[in-house]
């Protein structure tokens, strides 16, 4: 007892820290405000999908920067400049006042730009697709031949400047500068600082060259040209030009941020209504409350008081879950909700093991504490296989995915270990205290009655083996068609091109078809969206450069209200050529590696035709979730490929345990024939996999039905994959592995019987 105590003080620790990290998440304002800063910032992030704003991932263009430059420089200028615009981008957001703002670097070459609360990037695209390197250049004259090159130089209205190309001045000098208004004209300018350095050198010039024109030129562009009348000593001076008072403020604030050292090029756009990311949550709420519901139902009426225990794990297990993802600082998102509904179906997978190892225990005549450590010490190396091969894939989505998809990933993984955390302790203690007061009275745990009198009987689950191999390869040969006929519907992540959702209640399809099509807009695809009044608009491929200026998107806008005033756009998604072609290259990498992942583990846990055996099922397994995208029509995107790389998670856990208990069982009988060790293997973990499949199918029931089409990409393909997977583990992999057992038999055999003649050609020499 004195050992249960200590555990309990030390399981209870670790739990109420857990706890009372999560707490912040769900404490109104005016309690919050009572807490310290540093606690009461202890609170998930909201990711733009959830809460509304944009994202922009923008490309840095360095082909001049490494042209005619040594090769074996091309990496360091690259990474040099990125690292340099990192900083442009964080000043010139700074200097905006925006709220917020998050900024990343994505790959080699790419910076991510989260901007909450921004519904339209478009100023925000003007001020950061801007270079804004300025340059001081002397007007030429007679003797500017005889010194320099002449450059021509167009101006804003469209004029020619016939300019030394020797640069007088940089702008890196300029220190500050700031809107103004001239004293005369009234008209808006932007005055300017020079750094010390500068101060004197401008100082210097213009004493020499009193009369010329200095122009001011930025981004090849000679935005004014004054005439020198004097020397400027004071290290100071104003542009002006034919600004308004915003334009003339993002000079002023381009300036002071200083200039990018490559141009910056948009090659993704995604943008949130905060209206659309409050429905994402309520949703995400309460389909998961429901699931969570539905799962805690199951277990009780399953396992009586025992399921209440895991039950009450399984909260704990919720709330350490969002403690940990708050001290991680990590982002929720939509995907991430998911995620998170999806690991709450499968945290109880430890403990129907465990349970239902117990149950065997029992039957077998131990007493109660014997049978709760058998069923504990059997259960934990499954419980370990099952979910090391689904953080297998889950770490796979987080390298490869980006932005939501990567929260899906933290909050699968952290859900997975943290329900290891709770079944093998808190599960673990409350049984044992429990279980002290039984004596040598036998444990017993419900369960339902007919599925425990089959699984008493050994089914002869092989005898179908030919006919469930048959079947399995010809769906998925059929699956492999469908890829190709009528194929996949892919949405833009693959594909391309640009999503418009409008909202415009006071006009119906027909009005806006036509209406569109009169604009030149007839290659839009428009398609009725959720409610009424709602509609998706698709616009096809557009070139690098219509992506990166947006003018597509604000052109469509324009024609859309012309056409219904009041309509609003909750969503634009915009992907490039560049990073759908991305997206396709790391979705194959990242299936193929999680394959060869699984492949890897479970050759060096199990044997080898048991790791094959896992992959051709697993092949089979996703060629026929597939056939259900091509079949169904569900959109192929990001959130699809979160959905195949959890189904080769879940799909490899539950074959992991069967194998585990054919492994167990072939070290206990050896010498029982291949085909009823294998049926006595699956009989016995039948009531394990029905439940777990149960359970996590009643978790995701909820999103499929009511999510609507936000999720639907990730719930319904998981509800097939499911099935699927669950009845491939039983019908499909263990009769691979029979299959290349007798294979691995005959060939053992006949290396022996080589092996024997060889021997007795050796003991017949004299």
């Amino acid at each position: 007892m004195k050992t249960l105590f200590s555990r309990a003080v030390i399981y209870g620790l670790i739990i109420l820290f857990g706890l009372l990290s999560a707490l912040p998440n769900v404490l109104p304002e005016s309690a919050l405000q009572k807490l310290p800063d540093w606690y009461a910032q202890n609170q998930l992030t909201l990711g733009l999908d959830l809460r509304g704003g944009s994202h922009l991932l923008l490309e840095v263009d360095t082909s001049e920067l490494v042209r005619d430059k040594n090769p074996t420089l091309h990496e360091q200028i690259v990474r040099d400049a990125v690292e340099q615009s990192l900083e442009v981008v964080r000043r010139r957001l700074d200097e905006t006042g925006m709220v917020e703002p998050m900024i990343t670097r994505q790959g080699s070459d790419s910076i991510l730009v989260q901007l909450p609360g921004v519904s339209d990037p478009q100023h925000i695209r003007e001020l950061l697709g801007t270079t804004a390197r300025m340059t001081f250049h002397w007007a030429a004259n007679s003797q500017s031949s005889l010194h320099t090159k002449i450059i021509s130089v167009k101006g804003e209205a469209g004029e020619r400047y016939q300019l030394e190309e020797r640069i007088a001045l940089e702008g890196k000098h300029i220190s500050d500068a700031r809107l103004a208004f001239n004293p005369d004209t009234g008209e808006p300018v932007v005055n300017f600082k020079l750094d010390k350095d500068g101060a004197r050198r401008f100082g210097d010039m213009t004493q020499r060259n009193v009369g010329r024109s200095l122009a001011i030129v930025l981004d090849d562009t000679v935005v004014t040209a004054p005439v020198i009348r004097s020397a400027i000593t004071g290290g100071s001076g104003e542009i002006s030009g034919s600004f308004t008072s915003a334009s003339a403020n993002d000079l002023a604030l381009l300036l002071r941020a200083g200039a990018l050292p490559a141009p910056l090029k948009v090659i993704e756009e995604r943008t949130v209504g905060p209206d659309l990311g409050s429905d994402a949550i309520s949703m995400g709420i309460s389909t998961g409350i429901v699931g969570a519901l539905l799962v805690l139902a199951f277990m009780v009426g399953i396992y009586g008081r025992w399921g209440f225990i895991a039950c009450v794990g399984l909260a704990i297990n919720i709330g350490l879950s969002f403690g940990v993802l708050s001290l991680l600082g990590a982002t929720l998102t939509l995907p991430g909700i998911a995620g998170f509904i999806l690991s709450v179906g499968m945290a109880v997978d430890a403990n129907i093991l465990i349970n239902e190892r117990i149950r065997e225990e029992t039957r077998r005549g131990e007493n109660a504490l014997q049978a709760l450590r058998a069923g504990f010490q059997r259960a934990y190396s499954t419980i370990l296989d099952s979910n090391v091969t689904s953080l297998i894939a889950i770490s796979l989505l987080f390298l490869f995915g980006s932005g939501p998809v990567r929260g899906f990933a933290v909050t699968m993984a952290v859900g997975l270990l943290i329900s290891m955390f709770t079944a093998i302790s808190f599960t673990r203690l409350v049984m044992e205290w429990r279980v002290s007061k039984l004596g040598k009275q036998p444990l017993i745990i419900s369960g339902i009655k007919w599925l425990d009198s089959i699984s008493e009987k050994t089914i002869p689950f092989l005898r179908a083996r030919f006919f469930g191999l048959m079947a399995s390869a010809v769906l998925s040969l059929a699956s492999v068609f469908l890829f190709f006929s009528p194929g996949l519907h892919y949405g833009i992540d693959f594909s391309g091109g640009t999503v418009i959702e409008v909202s415009a209640p006071d006009t119906n399809v027909s009005a806006l078809r036509n209406g569109l099509q009169q604009g030149e807009y007839a290659q839009i695809a428009i398609q009725e969206f959720g409610s009424d009044g709602h509609y998706l608009l698709r616009l096809p491929m557009q070139s690098a450069e219509d992506v990166a200026n947006g003018s597509s998107v604000q052109a469509v806008k324009s024609a859309v209200t012309a056409i219904a005033p009041d309509a609003e756009f909750p969503r634009v998604e915009m992907v490039g050529p560049r990073v759908s072609g991305d997206f396709g290259d790391a979705t194959i990498l990242a299936i193929i590696l999680a394959g060869l992942g699984m492949l890897g583990y479970l050759w060096v846990r199990f044997e080898s035709h048991f790791a094959m055996a896992a992959t051709l099922t697993l092949a089979l397994d996703l060629t026929k979730t597939i056939g259900f995208f091509a079949l169904a029509g569900v959109e192929f995107n990001l959130t699809a490929v979160a959905a195949l790389l959890a189904l080769i998670g879940y799909s490899v856990n539950d074959k992991v345990v069967v194998f585990d208990r054919i492994r167990e069982n072939l070290r206990l009988t050896p010498d029982k024939p291949l085909v009823q060790l294998l049926n006595e293997s699956i009989t016995s973990t039948l009531t394990r996999t029905t439940f777990t499949s149960v359970t996590t199918f009643l978790a995701l029931l909820p999103m499929a039905i009511a999510g609507g089409s936000a999720v639907s990409s990730f719930s319904l393909p998981m509800l097939f994959g499911i099935v699927i997977g669950t009845s491939s583990s039983i019908l499909i992999a263990a009769p691979i592995v029979l299959l290349l057992g007798e294979r691995r038999m005959r060939k053992g055999k006949s290396q022996l019987h080589v092996a024997n003649e060889a021997q007795r050609e050796i003991d017949l020499l004299p």
